[in-house]
């Protein structure tokens, strides 16, 4: 029996459908999807068009929603809404340090997790579909950055069961290889650390000083975690959101306490970067994070760390060589380097599995150009100016290859835009997929 629960002006019901683990033997193993339905408090036997999203990552699960919090406000005044936890996430047979284990050594878990990209993430939407709305039955997709990546995929393998697509912030470089991504995403990180420092100047010596202190004396987190200068440097990720610069300059101003022995970085401070660094609600964002820029067709070779590979082209993002100048000390952005599963206690026990994966050649492809290219659902997608995270180039040019695609493209909102905007994002984009604007 399905758990129904009353929020303020929300309904909210739980559902739990069976999937197969690979979809190529649908009568195989079978594997859990969760996904939670939102509808308005007195529209709950009202006959609305359902809404999936498919939330950013890869490895995020849906938010967990408080009232018509968010964009949820302006979806649920057309919509019936499915947060669905893709596959690995949130309750849907999670993938963890801890559940890994259960299928054998690294060799069966990375075996295993090359079912949990984008491509079995939309045929588990697809049987979600049918068992909900029926065969004939059609559905709004609302992708959120990864979401928007999986949107590309849905569109690509069954277009059938869309009837529009959204997407912020997630429109993927179709023939993008791993290294392609990176190369082009340091400029774009270096871009805001510039932005970030001419904000807070201040912020450029409380940088300089800590990397300096790490480089040599490595910090202990609270959660076992260790605090290296590119574990430091990996919390420019947070330059990516609206309010990340502003964040991330409060948490640099309560790096270091007056300790018995002298300065030292504060509990407060070590307390905020674990809570920022570690991967323990989201591992697989770590494990699989480079693996969805893998395609047969576009690079036959393995992604095999193209983040820490195309690193070494950007000297600027070396600590130690910035700390025998007086610049800035750069900040990393949304990079997953094989040295994280050394530092963090939630992927330690993942390294040889990472290491699998990212030595693995044989991605099948997660986009069809030519269907694409021939679509005729409606999609409208936001594309951020500024974003960090995705790159612009690379979407517009997605844009123009994809039938009936319409573009946003604007500044006034980060790659977290449509969480923030109170609805405004996911306003424009369902009056620019209806031809209202």
């Amino acid at each position: 029996m399905s758990v129904v629960i009353r929020q303020p002006g929300v309904v909210l019901t739980d559902h739990h459908f069976q999937v197969p683990l690979d979809h190529a033997a649908p009568d195989g193993e079978q594997i859990e999807v969760y996904a939670r339905e939102v509808v308005a408090a007195g529209k709950e036997r009202a006959d609305l068009p359902w809404l999936v999203y498919l939330q950013g990552g890869p490895g995020g699960r849906a938010g967990r929603p408080l009232g018509r919090d968010s964009w949820l406000d302006r979806a649920l005044d057309d919509y019936r809404v499915l947060l669905l936890d893709q596959r690995g996430t949130g309750r849907s047979t999670p993938a963890t340090r801890q559940s890994l284990p259960l299928r054998g050594g690294a060799a069966e878990q990375a075996e295993y997790l090359t079912h949990f990209r984008a491509d079995s993430i939309v045929r588990d939407a697809e049987l979600i579909r049918r068992r909900l709305l029926g065969e004939d039955g059609k559905w709004t997709v609302l992708g959120q950055s990864f979401g928007g990546f999986c949107t590309l995929t849905y569109l690509s393998l069954a277009p059938e069961g869309v009837r529009e697509a959204l997407v912020t912030g997630g429109l993927p470089g179709l023939r993008s290889s791993a290294d392609h991504v990176y190369r082009v995403a340091y400029p774009r990180v270096a871009r805001k650390n510039a932005a970030h420092y001419a904000r807070y100047p201040q912020d450029v010596e409380t940088v300089r000083q800590i990397a300096e202190h790490l480089v040599g004396t490595p910090a202990q987190l609270p959660g076992g975690g260790v605090l290296t200068v590119q574990a430091f440097q990996s919390l420019g990720l947070m330059l990516g959101s609206g309010t990340g610069s502003d964040a991330l300059h409060y948490l640099l101003e309560d790096a270091w306490i007056r300790g018995a022995s002298g300065p030292e970085l504060s509990d407060t401070f070590l307390g905020a970067v674990q809570a920022k660094l570690s991967f323990a609600d989201g591992p697989l964002y770590a494990v699989l994070h480079e693996s969805i820029y893998g395609q047969r067709s576009v690079d036959a070779g393995p992604t095999d760390w193209a983040a820490q590979r195309v690193r070494a082209e950007f000297p600027d993002f070396d600590a130690e060589l910035a700390l025998k100048g007086s610049g800035p000390v750069s900040l990393t952005g949304e990079m997953i380097y094989p040295w994280m599963f050394e530092t963090d206690p939630a992927l330690r026990p993942l390294r040889e599995t990472a290491e699998l994966l990212a030595a693995r050649t044989d991605w099948p492809d997660l986009y069809a150009p030519q269907v694409l290219a021939a679509n005729e659902v409606p999609v409208a997608a936001a594309v951020y100016h500024d974003d960090m995270y995705v790159d612009t180039a690379d979407s517009l040019a997605t844009a123009d290859a994809v039938g009936g695609l319409r573009t946003w493209v604007t500044n006034e909102w980060e790659h977290d835009g449509l969480r923030v905007s109170g609805g405004q994002v996911l306003d424009r984009l369902i009056r620019m997929v209806r031809g209202q604007l």
